[in-house]
């Protein structure tokens, strides 16, 4: 399938690399984001992409991905492609929104001919940079097949968890381990700080045993050295909470967890450290 027309719209700290991927792959035709000078700079460094001045840029694509910061983003989107893609195009929104905002993108849609996947994606920057993501897919199957060739430009793993909505319900179970990690490193390495322990010592300790795990690898080192550059910034980690706390309520499931930890991003946030990495997290654990 080395005919597929790709588009791409967000291109932040994830959506960029991931676009870069389909690029070097030879099948990127046109980016677009909200910020155009940043779909500038990238088509600037990649030949023969377009940059989308207009919804229509992208009505010859087979596919389109997304990867924005909201809701309504999603659906702003959605409504756009919905009135200039061709019957049995597919749009990829890898963004982390609510189930139902994926259903309502998949209605949407599928007025017009069109498939929609919620493919959210979880292995943070680097994951993206290193094309290494795992993406959790939820939609028709049909329509899996026709943009896995996509996916597999930066994809680890591919995962087709159910129908719409599937994909974004099981990021909701991503990101509740993700918080509760975060809690625990954060709270573990700040104890190891008070109690002067060396940390070039400490950090390959605890990742030989039980309590190694991606985040204590990655951002160990960086945090100790009040490093906060994201990443995944806390004001993100923040709104993905509030989607998983809503689903869990509704769920009927135990929430602790979700809520210790959407309580601390907030006061990051209310801090001024909403656009810090989620390891500034520490910064809450240490002595007062």
């Amino acid at each position: 399938m080395s005919e597929l027309q790709v588009g791409f719209i967000g291109l932040g700290a994830m959506g960029a690399p991931m676009a870069g991927h389909l690029h070097a792959r030879g099948r990127l035709r046109v980016v677009g984001n909200r910020t155009l000078a940043k779909a500038e700079a990238f088509a600037a460094g990649a030949a023969g992409v377009q940059v989308a001045r207009a919804p229509e840029a992208f009505a010859g694509c087979d596919v389109v991905a997304l990867c924005v910061s909201f809701d309504a983003d999603v659906l702003e989107n959605v409504q756009r492609l919905a009135a200039v893609l061709k019957p049995g195009a597919v749009v990829v929104d890898h963004s982390t929104v609510a189930v139902d905002t994926a259903r309502r993108s998949a209605t949407m849609l599928a007025e017009r001919g069109i498939a929609f996947l919620d493919a959210p994606v979880s292995g943070g920057v680097e994951g993206a940079r290193n094309g290494r993501l795992s993406v959790m897919v939820g939609g028709d199957g049909e329509g899996l097949e026709r943009a896995r060739p996509v996916l597999e430009a930066y994809a680890a793993r591919i995962s087709h968890m159910g129908g719409t909505g599937a994909g974004q319900a099981t990021k909701a179970v991503n990101q509740v381990l993700v918080a509760g990690i975060n809690e625990a490193v954060c709270e573990g390495l700040a104890l190891g700080e008070a109690l002067g322990l060396d940390a070039e010592r400490l950090l390959p300790t605890l990742m030989a045993g039980a309590a190694a795990n991606w985040f204590l690898d990655k951002r160990g080192a960086t945090m100790l050295r009040d490093e906060f550059t994201p990443g995944f910034k806390c004001a993100h980690m923040l709104k993905d909470l509030r989607i998983v706390q809503a689903i869990a309520r509704e769920a009927g499931v135990g929430h602790a967890t979700i809520d210790q930890a959407l309580a601390d991003y907030a006061a990051l946030v209310e801090r001024g450290q909403g656009d810090a990495d989620t390891s500034a997290l520490i910064t809450l654990k240490r002595p007062r």
